[in-house]
């Protein structure tokens, strides 16, 4: 079947739909860059929550405030003063040691942290310290990403369980007693 030279002339002339091919290219990349924008503002809010909380609760660590401390205080005070952050006290791994002031050894790996697929819970150090001791609280909390499959989620660097490790370190001095 001839389609004749008249049909395809008026076929090639036609500018309906014209401003719809230009959405179908650029609707994708506006979304991906929208989700990115999104998911870099979340990862940057949850990081600068942790932060702070870890601050707060290192500080009524450090001033006294909780009575008879230990890792699971500590775990609930810090998830206490976080928001927008899910199951914060399954996903949280804190260590606690004491830092030699003679050596200035202070721990160089990443912290420990939860490993989501596995039933048991690494180990991590836990030393008290003394009086006037210095110490360095090191956090690792797992979150999930809310966009995984967008460009930044899947440049995240993500654990066997699909999270992202977010960590937060701060040191403190105990004082006398």
């Amino acid at each position: 079947m001839i389609i004749s030279m008249p049909f395809l002339r008026q076929f090639f002339r036609d500018e309906s739909g014209t401003s719809t091919i230009e959405f179908v290219i650029i609707a994708p990349v506006f979304f991906m860059f929208m989700f990115m924008g999104i998911e870099l503002g979340m990862v940057m809010t949850r990081q600068v929550m942790l932060d702070r909380a870890v601050d707060i609760s290192v500080r009524a660590l450090r001033l006294g405030n909780i009575e008879d401390p230990n890792l699971t205080k500590l775990r609930r005070s810090i998830c206490a003063s976080t928001a927008l952050i899910r199951d914060c006290e399954q996903n949280l791994l804190l260590e606690l040691q004491r830092v030699n002031t003679t050596t200035w050894d202070y721990p160089t790996s990443p912290p420990a942290c939860i490993d989501r697929t596995e039933e048991i819970a690494p180990v991590t150090q836990v030393t008290g310290g003394g009086s006037n001791d210095l110490m360095i609280l090191r956090a690792c909390l797992i979150i999930d990403p809310i966009f995984p499959t967008s460009p930044l989620g899947l440049r995240l660097p993500l654990d066997k369980s699909g999270g992202y490790q977010m960590f937060s370190i701060s040191a403190f001095v105990n004082e006398p007693r």
